[in-house]
């Protein structure tokens, strides 16, 4: 059992003791903890929230509410919902924070707390750390009888956030429905099954195969929407002659492609094609993290544009795009930010974008694909003795390298010219993550392979 408290918020495996998984106890603790942090930091007694349709969601849904009624707050319950649809909601009721009850990506057994404040988006280091430090202290004071919170169900959002993303001026509803599309979507029997296909109806598509829609989060497949947990939308696609698929995990903030013939898009490419479109007739500035993609930076320069990359970490991009004033920015793992809506991955607007530029640009989704640059990304990692000095480490390897482009934002990222290598200290594990891009997966693979050589040699092991 696995319980996991970090700055922006807890998560952790349902079911065993208090302290070492996702327990009541602790939901109560997090919660609270919580509720009066965001209360006491803006004034506000009212709280957001929904959740993904993971089986253990009804029963965390009870505790949170309870919780949060028990401090006084009232709460604005979306039920079935997605992150950046509580996102959207938190300004629009005015309201102190929001908590999306999702694990996201994780495995059925997980379930998690994400914390937003007061503008719909997750909270700072420094907010997390606080709220931290009041759940450690138990530092929190409960309502009397006649102070408890009310409860609100509000089921109003999903429409709400359709007609946000139909109202935006890069969104061509007309040219989506001209196109005639057929498309498969995966929604891995989570809340996507609610959202997407509605998004997609509203967008004027007619024809949609509907794959794992139903929303009762046992789900299919790994809910992580990487290419071998996909076999299945992919093999929908070819037999119903789709002119594409979508794929979206359970809380639908991530967002990835399938091509015509079955092939992956690449969930590195979502971001990029969506940003391509958006340079095109909004010239600006674009952000990803040091972990994505250099293909943003290509195209962003093409439209002579300026790219900044940022730590690893939602919270870390939506404050470079402020700092840098960025049209759109996102993450790798196809997570797409535009500020124009919110400032929060959003899976819907992204399909909503990339639909509008698949349809003008008149291509397959294969050929649309090609019009971008090639790169490879290889995922490895290094394991080292629990108490080894991983920043003692990172500063020598620095130092061998100190004549290449680099930044220590976080980790260590090395350019070579239009290749890169980042090294990453997992926060829970000794091990070193090794992320390194190249024009082909062979020299990806070996530039990974020459920084962990290189690594060895510094620690003296074989």
């Amino acid at each position: 059992m696995t319980l996991i408290k970090s700055i922006s918020g807890i998560r952790g495996t349902i079911g065993g003791l208090a302290g070492e998984a996702l327990t009541p106890l602790d939901i109560v603790k997090f919660t609270s903890a919580y509720g009066s942090w965001a209360v006491k930091k803006s004034g506000i007694n009212k709280i957001v929230i929904g959740r993904d349709a993971r089986i253990s969601g009804e029963m965390v849904s009870s505790l949170v509410t309870g919780t949060l009624q028990g401090l006084g707050i009232d709460v604005i319950d979306l039920g079935l919902s997605t992150t950046p649809t509580v996102e959207v909601a938190v300004p629009l009721e005015k309201a102190a924070g929001g908590i999306i009850l999702t694990a996201s990506h994780n495995p059925k057994q997980w379930n998690a707390l994400k914390l937003l404040n007061d503008k719909g988006e997750f909270i700072s280091d420094a907010d997390g750390k606080e709220v931290l430090d009041i759940a450690e202290a138990s530092d929190f004071i409960y309502a009397d009888v006649d102070s408890l919170g009310k409860v609100t169900q509000d089921d109003s959002y999903l429409q709400k956030h359709i007609d946000l993303i139909l109202n935006l001026p890069l969104v061509d509803k007309e040219a989506i429905k001209q196109a005639n599309f057929k498309i498969a979507v995966d929604c891995v029997n989570s809340t996507g099954g609610i959202y997407v296909p509605a998004l997609l109806k509203a967008l004027g598509v007619e024809t949609i195969y509907e794959l794992y829609t139903e929303p009762n989060g046992h789900f299919p497949h790994n809910p992580e929407p990487l290419p071998e947990n996909l076999t299945a939308i992919a093999e929908t696609v070819k037999e119903n002659k789709a002119d594409l698929g979508i794929v979206v995990d359970p809380d639908v903030d991530r967002l990835c492609f399938v091509n015509e013939d079955g092939s992956m898009f690449g969930e590195e490419y979502t971001l990029v094609a969506v940003a391509d479109y958006i340079l095109k007739h909004t010239p600006g500035n674009t952000v990803s993290n040091l972990s994505s993609t250099r293909a943003l930076r290509d195209v962003t320069e093409t439209q002579n544009g300026n790219y900044t990359a940022a730590a690893v970490g939602e919270v870390n991009v939506v404050n470079k795009m402020k700092e840098t004033n960025a049209i759109i920015g996102g993450e790798g793992n196809g997570g797409v930010i535009y500020p124009e809506l919110h400032y929060g991955r959003d899976a819907l607007v992204g399909i909503a974008l990339f639909l509008t530029h698949l349809a003008k640009e008149k291509k397959t989704i294969s050929e649309l694909r090609k019009t971008y640059p090639e790169y490879y990304i290889s995922k490895n990692k290094i394991e080292l003795q629990a108490g080894m000095d991983i920043d003692g480490l990172l500063k020598q390897v620095e130092e061998k390298y100190k004549d290449q482009p680099y930044s220590t934002i976080d980790g260590l990222k090395i350019e070579f010219g239009k290749e890169w290598v980042h090294l990453r200290r997992s926060n829970t594990e000794p091990i070193i993550r090794i992320y390194s891009e190249s024009t082909s997966e062979a020299a990806a693979t070996a530039l990974a392979e020459r920084l962990i050589a290189d690594m060895k040699a510094i620690l003296k092991i074989s």
